[in-house]
């Protein structure tokens, strides 16, 4: 997870850059709900939380293959922000999409911004 509020381009490989993509203005994320987004054939769990921090993660149960992440309950674990999926309540790591209850199962990370008051993904 990265957020960021200027318009630099952020890569994790200095030889790919990112696309960013427009999902919703800042005000309308809720803390501690997540929304949905669809980017073509990606979709991604968006998440803000108390402390206005964003998270963004692929909506995707890799378990159940339901489009749900989005809905399911955030909280945390030993500090770490995390999503319970609402199928089979495995905890997802918000920073970087990893099941907390299954070694070897995560969905895809992304960074995320704000640019303009609108939340922007960052897609490759």
């Amino acid at each position: 997870m990265v957020t960021t509020t200027d318009e630099r381009p952020v890569t994790d490989d200095p030889g790919t850059a990112l696309r960013w993509e427009t999902a919703c203005r800042l005000e309308r994320l809720q803390p501690e709900r997540g929304v949905a987004a669809l980017f073509g054939d990606q979709q991604v769990a968006i998440f803000r939380t108390h402390a206005g921090e964003l998270y963004a993660i692929g909506n995707i149960d890799p378990k159940s293959g339901a489009a749900v992440l989005s809905r399911g309950i955030v909280g945390d674990r030993g500090g770490e922000p995390t999503v319970a999926s609402p199928v089979y309540k495995e905890s997802f790591s918000l920073v970087d999409g990893r099941c907390l209850d299954a070694p070897g199962v995560s969905v895809p990370a992304y960074p995320v911004r704000v640019h303009d008051g609108r939340v922007q993904i960052g897609l490759r």
